[in-house]
């Protein structure tokens, strides 16, 4: 057995990247954080490099010198390079950017490359096959190269210099069948080189700077690009308004839409192809509004439902509480809050946890964002006739185990999916209110029975996502005692024990934020609440009952993760009401 466990630990071991066995052999890594680390990287389909730094285990000047120290290499501050000085034509743009890397010079036959991780062969190799030249590393700080990449990388501007060009370009990365309603629409004139370049660099920029969201924004005299990063809208290029029409029937084409249908919105999808065994998926949705249509394009990302329940931000309590709902044979689940909160990934996860050979789960959305494998997934498609209600009915008929459900928009869909709540089926489903007890009392004002409710369902969650402060560069916040108990911090908490943060801003981070954080309310129904529900009590009844149980608001919830340093108090007084 011993033996056994040996080879385990050495598999585990050779399974780690080359920076992984350095640092660990340095001693800046136990083996079990690097291997952790490098199974987020897997999930998450990212560098082993980029989770590390990200996740604050090394810092990327710490990193830096401990691989020149490992591997006897040079170190170079790269804050003392110009970027316009830098050859731009010895290695292409892409390679760079795939691999994070910096072409500094030529010798002889060589590139002096920089680079953070010099144990990355597939990137030497490649750099060599491109160049015909053999490679020395200079080691660099990793936040510092990912920004000089961007920096050298062809810029915005300069791709829309190219919009009147006539270079010849082929957008071979993006795997789609072509519109049907294209054949004769002339399609040719979407084919403009430019305009694919241009689409193609945006949505790229939009997948490495974590964007959730690109909006593309005809106005009268201007148009405009923006992303969602972190949840806040940022403005990234100003192309010329020429192009919107051209830049839309590109993007309709791709995604499959009607191009010659400008007077009522459309839904599609498309998928971009970023390597040779990774491609992206994207929603796109049109507007027709005054000057053009606008076009929201949304980033699915399939791996965000196999980060497991504690990548989602829940307390141990709340965890154990999820936990024991979906565990139940049947009942209804209901996740709450605005678009964008984070709803679909919350289901998702849960479905994730309950996929096994022995489970028949069907799910109805509109549409199905993330592709799970041995769930049978139904797009709702009203205009066929294939409703929430009608979907449900039929998974009635298919012997299923757990339903999920995308929304409760109306009474029909309610009514059906508490019946199958009641007769055996776990029922997974959204709507959108403000919080968990408001969420019954609209239950009831859509006109379902009060014992109807109380019987099917035994959970609530409401939800809503804050930025999460980068951990490189936070600061504590001097905030004076009485603005903390305005916020809503008893008296009591306030002992000087713990110190909240404030967003600072640094080269790793987008203004003192990185990545989001769930702030959860999670309601079990008890004995006492369906009381109160069958008397047809208020909401408000329900949220006392809730809280002498020991439910916490959302704002309560907000300001454990501002104490706890994982974001700020405006933050928290930003997504959450009271």
């Amino acid at each position: 057995m011993a033996a056994v466990d040996t080879a385990q630990k050495e598999a585990s071991a050779i399974a780690l990247p080359g920076l992984g066995r350095a640092l660990i052999s340095a001693g800046k890594l136990t083996q079990k954080t690097a291997e952790d680390i490098y199974k987020k990287s897997q999930i998450s389909r990212s560098s082993f490099i980029a989770e590390l730094t990200g996740s604050g285990a090394v810092s990327a000047a710490d990193l830096a010198y401990t691989v020149a120290s490992v591997f006897g290499a040079p170190l170079l501050d790269l804050d003392a390079i110009d970027p316009m000085r830098l050859p731009k034509e010895l290695l292409d743009a892409k390679i760079c950017q795939a691999y994070r890397v910096v072409v500094l010079s030529k010798r002889n036959n060589r590139l002096i490359v920089a680079t953070a991780d010099p144990t990355d062969q597939e990137a030497a190799e490649k750099i060599k096959f491109t160049t015909q030249m053999g490679v020395d590393w200079i080691i660099a700080e990793y936040d510092k190269l990912t920004k000089l990449v961007e920096a050298t990388s062809k810029s915005v501007s300069e791709s829309m210099d190219t919009l009147t060009s006539g270079s010849e370009f082929e957008f071979d990365d993006v795997s789609v069948e072509e519109a049907p309603e294209a054949a004769d629409t002339g399609v040719t004139e979407v084919e403009d080189a430019p305009i694919v370049k241009f689409l193609h660099k945006m949505l790229l920029d939009a997948f490495n700077m974590r964007a959730s969201d690109l909006h593309f924004e005809p106005y009268e005299h201007t148009y405009r690009v923006r992303f969602r990063i972190d949840g806040e809208l940022r403005e990234i290029a100003s192309p010329p308004i020429a192009i919107k029409d051209k830049l839309a029937s590109r993007i309709k084409v791709i995604s499959r839409l009607d191009i010659s249908e400008k007077r009522v919105p459309q839904d599609g999808r498309m998928k971009l192809k970023v390597g040779p065994d990774r491609v992206i998926d994207f929603r796109v949705s049109t507007l027709p509004t005054l000057f053009g249509e606008k076009i929201v394009i949304r980033i699915l990302d399939p791996s965000s439902a196999k980060l497991g329940i504690d990548a989602l931000g829940y307390e141990p309590q709340e965890k154990e509480r999820l936990l024991h709902a979906i565990g139940r044979p049947y009942g209804m689940i209901l996740v709450t809050g605005p678009t964008g909160s984070g709803k679909t990934v919350s289901l998702y996860t849960c479905l994730n946890l309950l996929n096994k050979a022995g489970v028949n789960i069907a799910t109805a959305e509109d549409p199905s964002e993330i592709n799970l494998p041995g769930v049978n997934q139904v797009n709702v498609n009203e205009k066929a006739g294939l409703t929430f209600a009608t979907a449900l009915k039929s998974f009635l008929r298919q012997d299923p185990d757990i339903i999920m459900v995308g929304e409760i928009r109306d009474l029909e869909t309610a009514d059906i999916a508490i019946k199958a709540a009641q007769t055996g089926h776990l029922v997974l489903s959204t709507l959108h209110t403000n919080d968990a007890p408001t969420t019954l009392t609209r239950m009831r004002n859509m006109g379902i029975a009060p014992f109807n409710i109380a019987s099917s369902v035994i959970l609530i969650t409401a939800q809503r996502l804050a930025r999460r402060l980068c951990p490189a560069c936070k600061t504590p916040a001097d905030i004076p005692h009485e603005a903390l108990v305005n916020a809503g911090y008893d008296e009591n908490e306030i002992d000087g024990s713990w110190v909240t943060y404030r967003p600072v801003g640094c080269s790793a981070c987008n203004n003192g934020y990185k990545g989001r954080v769930g702030i959860y309310q999670v309601m079990p129904i008890s004995e006492e609440i369906q009381r109160i529900i069958l008397r047809d009590g208020s909401a408000l009844e329900i949220a006392e009952q809730a809280k002498l149980e020991g439910v916490r608001s959302l704002r309560e919830a907000g300001l454990h993760k501002a104490r706890i340093g994982l974001t700020s108090l405006e933050e928290v007084l930003a997504v959450t009401n009271e």
